[in-house]
């Protein structure tokens, strides 16, 4: 299951990025190049980046790229850091289940009322549903890795960027 649902962020992300290129380029090559336009590609354009940007956090947070300071959390002991960074995971969880509850209420409100976007025959509550999509992935992360915390396997969000920099930068001072 864990492979499909990565396999599957990866297409999905690669595939928006790709649409919203294209979708950019043409929309440049339309304004510039004949003084036209696509009417409705700055509302499309920002719906993907919007789900680019969702799903991406959950991805970042897969491939421990998000930005970590870690700064406070190595003053306390080895011990005590697996405990912080749990607390941490239990606190991002209940902001992902919030955040995913309210856009579940959102997205129900618009398909009940049968909002469309402003430039397409599109419901909203279709092209807007990564805001419940996006946070239950990115809890699915959170949860990935405060289970790996409890087994011992980690004890933080991120790599620790500092070491991963000094290491390479060692590295590279060998090979002169």
């Amino acid at each position: 299951m864990r492979q499909f649902i990565n396999k599957a962020e990866d297409a999905l992300i690669g595939i928006l990025l790709v649409l919203t290129t294209l979708l950019v380029f043409i929309e440049v090559v339309l304004r510039f190049g004949f003084d036209t336009g696509l009417h409705w590609s700055q509302e499309v354009t920002s719906i993907l980046v919007g789900w680019m940007v969702l799903l991406g956090a959950s991805w970042a947070l897969r491939e421990r790229a998000h930005i970590g300071v870690d700064f406070l959390l190595e003053k306390f002991s080895e011990k005590v850091r697996p405990w912080i960074v749990a607390i941490g995971c239990l606190a991002s969880l209940t902001y992902c289940v919030l955040i995913g509850y309210g856009g579940y209420v959102y997205l129900s409100k618009m398909k009940l009322i049968g909002l469309e976007l402003d430039d397409l025959p599109v419901p909203k509550w279709i092209a807007f549903s990564v805001m419940v999509i996006g946070f239950v992935l990115l809890g699915y992360r959170i949860l990935e890795i405060l289970f790996n915390i409890i087994r011992g396997k980690e004890d933080t969000f991120h790599v620790h960027q500092a070491n991963d920099v000094s290491k390479a930068f060692d590295e590279s001072e060998e090979m002169k």
